[in-house]
């Protein structure tokens, strides 16, 4: 009777495993779309066994059937691991080339009209007038085509800038996921510790939770991060600590009030005393975006990516140049601004045009020095703007008045195609000339007004540039006679104008050794940055793919498969149908026992 009601507890345990499992299955099933869930397996175990007796070879026990031991959470951290890895990477190149596609998208097509259209219809313009400069139709047309060129160029400028802001908004969206990523983990550790420290249960669903926000925080940043014997994970981010035991470290953002730009910074080591005076502040920034190379594995991260391509703010020609005005080595040019594919290209750009228009007004506005024009001139003495007395020496840049061209009102000096916001191109001034010799005389001469780093205004750069409204008013202004003789057209002046766009003496930008045309400008341009986004989209696809197999790996450990749960399903039902007419025998036999005996 003994053996009959233990049989009971062996069919018992038969159908609570059996359940136990199709309850497990049915699970899997339901959650067979559920972004981020693992699928779970149940694990059995023999009962407790107990001692029915001894003979002489030894003890005899008699099971009582089987039970859960566990239900295993299947993921593979190592793969977890490699897949968030190449996440990281693969998020930061594909923001990479998306910002060299959009530059290269606004070259090629500006309101419907690509800009390298702009230069070549510019450079005809010049081609016409050098043909015959006292044609007011082609004096007008060079007006049109010049206006045409600096209306495209500011589209152009307009629109990285634009892009700029778009980025910028990103990034301030990046930031606030990954801090509501890290109050959620947080949350998630609290929650996970409090059902797991009796012992007894696992908080699967809580887990997967919490393995898919490491999974989307590793896409915006280089993460590490390790699970406690307590189930807490701690996260670092970029080598500091994000997460700790209890508590998240929220990642701020500093705006600079000029450009609006945000850069995120650790706010736990950073000590913030005036927040209306950055200039008191000090701020830990969260991201280091120099010296990004693969092989030091920091090119992870789409925030770092976005900081990188948007840069610091919005920048000209100036930007190949130092605080002294001197040009940048091709060393500071690599480590600097050339990280930055929107801030190189807008550098690049006023480039361009900062030489070409210089170029043109060179030649309509001749300057040069004043020991070409006064011999042993010793020292010019006269007063600037303000009033303070100016000595300056014989390289003191004026009108070349011996090569100048006017228009048709023989005015001096000659107008400029382009002019500055910030200043005119030459001062007349009363000035005294002293010689070598000790002899002086005072004249009038025009002094050109230097370009002025520290005043963009001063600069001919594209933000600062217009088109002469004295030549719109008049085109016939526009210099094309000559000075000694005003009555004869300055053909040699077209001349200069036309060759100018075959000059082979313009480069791209410092780390540039190969000198270029005007025309060949573009086709340079153009080809650099479809070769940095051909870099990017060609490592951008890789990565996707090593992410996709590893992906698949894991989802091979994780994955539900709804044909195997339902195979699985189906032996967990035949076992519990199997437990159960077993029961039912036993308990008919255990009647027909205590009925009929």
């Amino acid at each position: 009777m003994a053996n009959s009601f233990g049989s009971l507890y062996v069919g018992a345990s038969g159908l609570q495993s059996a359940s136990h499992g199709l309850n497990t299955t049915a699970n899997n099933l339901t959650n067979v779309n559920t972004e981020g869930y693992v699928r779970e397996q149940v694990v059995y175990e023999d009962r407790n066994y107990r001692k029915i007796g001894t003979a002489a070879v030894g003890t005899q026990y008699a099971g009582l059937g089987v039970q859960v031991g566990t239900i295993v959470h299947n993921r593979d951290i190592f793969l977890d691991k490699a897949y968030r890895q190449e996440n990281g990477r693969y998020s930061f190149y594909s923001a990479s080339s998306e910002a060299v596609q959009e530059v290269y998208t606004h070259l090629q097509e500006v309101d419907g009209v690509a800009f390298k259209d702009a230069i070549k219809d510019f450079s005809g313009a010049f081609e016409e007038f050098a043909k015959e400069p006292s044609n007011t139709v082609n004096q007008n047309l060079v007006l049109q085509k010049a206006s045409l060129f600096l209306s495209r160029a500011l589209a152009v400028e307009d629109g990285l800038e634009d892009y700029q802001k778009i980025i910028n908004s990103k990034i301030k969206e990046d930031i606030a996921k990954v801090n509501e990523i890290g109050e959620k983990i947080v949350d998630l550790n609290k929650r996970i510790q409090s059902i797991e420290a009796a012992g007894v249960e696992k908080a699967m669903d809580l887990r997967d939770t919490r393995d898919l926000l490491l999974d989307k925080l590793s896409g915006l940043a280089r993460i590490s991060y390790n699970e406690e014997p307590n189930g807490v994970v701690k996260v670092e981010i970029e080598g500091v600590e994000f997460i700790d035991d209890v508590n998240f470290y929220r990642i701020g953002s500093f705006e600079d009030k000029r450009t609006g730009y945000v850069s995120p910074y650790w706010t736990q080591l950073s000590e913030i005393v005036d927040e209306q005076d950055d200039s008191l502040n000090t701020y830990y920034p969260v991201f280091n975006v120099n010296n990004i190379d693969a092989s030091k594995g920091n090119d992870i991260g789409e925030i770092k990516a976005l900081l990188m391509a948007r840069g610091s703010g919005w920048t000209n020609y100036l930007a190949y140049y130092d605080d002294k005005g001197q040009p940048i080595s091709s060393e500071d040019y690599e480590s600097g601004i050339a990280n930055s594919i929107m801030m190189n290209s807008e550098a690049e750009l006023d480039t361009l045009v900062h030489q070409l228009v210089t170029a043109i007004n060179d030649i309509y506005s001749p300057t040069t020095e004043a020991s070409k024009v006064y011999e042993n001139v010793l020292r010019i003495e006269y007063e600037d703007e303000n009033g303070q007395p100016v000595v300056a020496g014989s390289d003191l840049k004026i009108l070349d008045e011996k090569n100048c061209s006017v228009g048709t009102d023989g005015e001096l000096p000659p107008r400029e195609l382009f002019v500055r916001n910030g200043c005119e191109r030459f001062r007349k001034v009363e000035a005294k000339i002293t010689l070598a010799d000790g002899t002086s005389s005072t004249q009038s001469i025009y002094v050109y007004n230097e370009e002025d780093i520290n005043d963009t205004a001063k600069c001919y750069t594209l933000k600062s540039l217009t088109i002469n409204e004295d030549l719109v008013k008049q085109e016939s202004y526009l210099p094309h006679l000559k000075y000694t003789d005003q009555t004869s057209t300055d053909y040699q002046l077209g001349q200069n104008l036309s060759a100018i766009w075959s000059r082979q003496d313009f480069n791209l930008n410092p780390s540039d050794t190969t000198p270029c045309g005007y025309t060949g400008f573009y086709v340079k341009w153009i080809g650099e940055i479809g070769n940095t986004g051909n870099v990017y989209k060609t490592t951008e696809q890789s990565l996707e793919g090593t992410k996709e197999e590893i992906e698949f790996s894991r989802q091979g450990a994780i994955g539900v498969s709804s044909d195997e749960e339902l195979t699985t399903m189906i032996k967990y039902q035949s076992a519990y149908n199997a437990a159960s007419r077993y029961i039912n025998v036993v308990n008919e036999m255990i009647e027909h026992l205590l009925t009929s005996l």
